[in-house]
């Protein structure tokens, strides 16, 4: 069809139910076309009088990509107003679609295309009944990628403790991530494909020490990540902006940690924050963002079931509110407390936002996948507390 794109925007703002309404209420006839990262092609809606008459996505058609477009949660969308010719295969009304797409994907019928799934599966964990997530990367960029590798079932790829440099992302198939811990093996999530494997410290320092164990889930294809390309992208960056780099690498680390400690109700939070005062309140409107030049600061979230200590920081580190990467933490579910000495330097956010934009797709992809496994990790070190935290006994 030939026609101008009369309305466009992200999917965050305007969501597919809305959307449909808009055009429907407005009998407009053309084809609405939602883009996602985590998609391969994009999914298109033809609609005729306000009413979709056909739909595709890269492996339906008909009202079942309809459906499945519904589980689109992060994404752009466009409508180009036209004539359509297409068969009408759909004969729902409107609203139907729109009222049955929306229970089945409250009932968990519809997958949720986006960075992050929770999937149960406790008899493959030590987690017992919480929840474990699976984390999906956006589409790889091969401009990166110089070699691949193949693992089996049950093969690690790191080993938790031990030096490694190299950096993968997930071309096919699934890893468990591992951490140890006094009563054994402690499975916190699932990396698919476009997920990250290594830290950024594999290309910043020599030596680098992993973190976690990865194992293959099934049959894994990897691509190996170019390191010394990475690592010159990593030597022009602004000072403030390695040390946000290396701040979060060390924030996931800490708070997958935490997370075991959590588990096993080892969580040293109140010892942590006796002599420290708050910062950043939970729950706080703030904008600002700092780095940290002298003292420490723990990270904390408040909990109906008990505070989870999530990250502590040192000189160099960076806290306050990222608007280009959301990481699950302060200021708007998380607090942070600074020793008495604590010393900061506030930060330009419009320069970083800058820096962000002008970064390869490859390290772009990178930096919001570690912020997506920190929120995700984050919720896990939560949930364990849930799981642990004594019942209160009820009032007579």
């Amino acid at each position: 069809m030939s026609g101008d794109v009369v309305l466009s925007g992200s999917l965050d703002f305007l969501s597919l139910g809305d959307l449909l309404q808009l055009l429907g209420s407005n009998g407009c006839t053309g084809v609405l076309r939602l883009k996602s990262k985590y998609a391969p092609e994009p999914g298109e809606i033809y609609i005729v009088k306000g009413n979709p008459v056909n739909a595709t996505t890269d492996s339906l058609t008909g009202l079942d990509a309809v459906n499945s477009l519904f589980g689109w949660m992060d994404g752009r969308f466009e409508f180009q107003e036209g004539s359509v010719n297409c068969e009408t295969v759909i004969k729902k009304s409107r609203m139907s679609i729109i009222l049955d797409s929306l229970s089945m994907l409250d009932e968990g019928t519809i997958e949720k295309l986006g960075p992050v799934s929770y999937a149960p599966k406790p008899s493959e964990s030590s987690t017992g009944d919480v929840i474990l997530p699976t984390i999906k990367g956006p589409l790889v960029d091969y401009m990166y990628v110089v070699d691949e590798e193949e693992f089996q079932d049950g093969q690690k790829i790191t080993v938790e403790g031990k030096h490694g440099n190299w950096i993968w992302v997930i071309l096919e198939g699934t890893v468990d991530i591992v951490k140890n811990s006094p009563r054994g093996p402690v499975k916190l999530l699932s990396l698919s494909d476009g997920s990250f494997l290594g830290s950024a410290a594999s290309f910043i320092i020599g030596g680098n020490v992993r973190g976690a164990t990865a194992v293959a889930s099934g049959i894994v294809q990897l691509g190996v990540l170019d390191s010394q390309r990475l690592a010159g992208e990593f030597a022009q960056m602004t000072t403030p902006f390695r040390g946000l780099v290396t701040g979060l690498d060390r924030r996931l680390r800490q708070v997958s940690d935490y997370a075991v400690n959590v588990q096993f109700d080892q969580n040293t939070v109140k010892e942590m924050i006796q002599d420290k005062k708050p910062v950043i309140k939970q729950g706080d409107e703030a904008e600002s963002l700092f780095a940290l030049s002298k003292g420490d600061a723990c990270v904390v979230r408040r909990t109906r079931h008990g505070d989870v200590l999530l990250a502590v920081l040192a000189p160099g580190d960076v806290f306050g509110r990222i608007p280009f990467l959301d990481i699950g933490h302060e200021p708007d579910t998380a607090s942070v407390f600074g020793s008495a000495d604590l010393k900061v330097t506030s930060l330009n956010v419009d320069d970083l936002r800058k820096e962000f934009d002008g970064l390869s797709t490859t390290f772009k992809n990178m930096l919001e996948h570690i912020a997506t496994s920190i929120t995700v990790t984050t919720r896990l070190a939560c949930d364990f507390k849930k799981k642990t935290s004594p019942t209160k006994p009820k009032k007579s």
